[in-house]
């Protein structure tokens, strides 16, 4: 009988919750036909999803098999009852939770096991279990390794809730191809996708003229349609939606055109409307080089694009990175110059497989 490798994630938030993990170690090390091979560092999380209890203590396991999958999960469902895992309410505090990560490189979808883990690219604290055994293995659905699904998350946990709008952003400086994946993305996932109002904001031209008097009418128009837009009553729960900009965006572009007395203004507005916006379940940080988006943006011939300097391109990508750099409000995938083409729709199929995998779609 063939041996496979697999990965067990192991959770507790009741009692002695490092206790709990050792012994939970212990059963499968002691159980038939399977060995652990190695055992991941503990890590403390707080319960997902504002849940009640203590915080968790966490770990992964490397196994070697000889069972099957179903097998294995048998055996692990045998462990959790025989350390007082009670059965029921999700998100419940309990003694031990054990979940099949990965068995092997097969993808398994029955009435009881999904293999890969349906959850495991959303939790930096398996990834980061993970990557101390082999960062450079790959996930069998998302083909990313662990060190590049763990690199999404930024240190951050989530949960899939399809009671929330499923926003999707595209961002990126001008030039870089939003608008364009965008329409690619949501033409590939049959959903709906909201463009900004830039063609139809009647200040911009006069803004790039150098009019900056009225670089507040610009912003507060921009910041005004993205909140109507945006706003979690006008989005409906559990359908993906994919925009051509994060609304995060708005702080950046308000700090680089406005004076003192006109950003005062602007952060006041911000303020009292900022938290009506849903927040996006993942972005999409397109990445280029200022010089190729500069080129792109002469191209295209809007006549009031043409005074955009390099210079102001290098500035914006310098803010994206450092807003992506500590984003901890979803999990976002970079797509770096050359690695993704917008117009390829083999890279559009495989980016909308990464979308449905971190949405939750009712």
């Amino acid at each position: 009988m063939r041996s496979a490798t697999a990965y067990i994630g192991l959770g507790s938030n009741l009692g002695d919750r490092a206790d709990f993990i050792d012994k939970a170690v212990h059963q499968l090390d002691s159980t038939e036909s399977i060995t652990v091979a190695a055992v991941s560092s503990m890590i403390e999380t707080r319960p997902l999803s504002g849940a009640a209890g203590g915080n968790y203590l966490n770990a992964v396991v490397k196994i070697k098999t000889a069972v099957t999958a179903d097998e294995l999960y048998e055996q692990m469902v045998l462990i959790e009852n025989s350390l007082g895992r009670t059965h029921g309410r999700k998100w419940a505090p309990r003694t031990i939770d054990l979940d099949l990560l990965l068995y092997g490189d097969e993808i398994i979808e029955t009435a009881h096991l999904t293999v890969p883990h349906s959850e495991m690219h959303l939790r930096s604290f398996v990834l980061k279990g993970m990557c101390e055994f082999d960062g450079d293995l790959n996930h069998p659905v998302l083909k990313r390794s662990m060190r590049q699904l763990a690199e999404r998350l930024n240190g951050a946990d989530f949960a899939r809730d399809a009671q929330r709008p499923q926003l999707v952003s595209v961002a990126g400086v001008i030039g870089v191809g939003k608008t364009t994946l965008a329409k690619s993305l949501a033409k590939e996932l049959g959903c709906e996708m909201l463009a900004e109002a830039y063609d139809a904001n009647p200040y911009l031209a006069d803004v790039y003229a150098d009019r900056k008097e009225l670089a507040i009418d610009s912003q507060l128009y921009f910041l005004n349609s993205r909140v109507e837009q945006l706003n979690r009553d006008a989005l409906e729960p559990g359908k993906v939606v994919i925009t051509d900009y994060v609304f995060d965006k708005e702080m950046i572009y308000a700090a680089r055109t406005l004076d003192a007395d006109q950003f005062a203004v602007y952060k006041k507005r911000h303020a009292e409307t900022a938290s009506s916006v849903a927040r996006p379940v993942l972005v999409i940080h397109l990445i280029e080089s200022p010089q190729v988006c500069l080129d792109r943006i002469h191209r295209r011939n809007r006549p009031y694009e043409q005074r955009i300097e390099l210079e102001s391109l290098e500035n914006l990508a310098g803010d994206y990175e450092k807003l992506f750099a500590g984003w901890r409000a979803s999990p976002v995938i970079r797509l770096g110059a050359g690695e993704f083409n917008c117009l390829d729709e083999s890279d559009v199929r495989w980016l909308a497989n990464q979308v449905r995998c971190y949405s939750a779609t009712s």
